[in-house]
């Protein structure tokens, strides 16, 4: 894990509750992209008994804001997309596996796929555009 990445994680969760709530655990931060993993738990179930889409989303948009900020610059997510090819339930676990595709000044383009379980195709894919402020983080 890059230090600089792990700084900027940890300044970020002191304040991010849903995170927290979500379970997330990092795998892997490095500058430009983030690997985390999570738990599917009962009160993320939606209706039928299936992963809410919120909840998929929210965990894709923790993953690509650790990554998108990770250079250090304050980065909030401007534009994000997401397709849900399958579905997660009780129990299964979720990797998020972001990265910085484009970065410029002023914005960034980030990938995020999530897989399941040991699945080798992701469940839920993102693609997210930050915008790169110019203030910095207090490390």
């Amino acid at each position: 894990m890059s230090n600089k990445a792990k700084k900027v994680f940890d300044k970020m969760m002191e304040r991010d509750t849903y995170s927290e709530w979500l379970g997330i655990h990092p795998l892997k931060l490095e500058e430009g992209e983030c690997h985390l993993e999570m738990t599917v738990r009962k009160e993320m179930l939606n209706g039928f008994d299936m992963l809410h889409g919120g909840v998929a989303f929210s965990f894709a948009d923790s993953a690509l804001a650790f990554a998108s900020n990770s250079y250090g610059r304050i980065s909030p997510l401007i534009n994000g997309n997401m397709v849900y090819s399958k579905s997660a339930k009780v129990g299964d676990t979720l990797r998020a596996e972001a990265k910085v595709f484009s970065i410029s000044h002023k914005k960034a383009d980030i990938d995020v796929n999530i897989y399941c379980n040991d699945e080798p195709e992701p469940f839920y894919y993102m693609r997210g555009t930050v915008y790169r402020s110019s203030k910095e983080f207090e490390l």
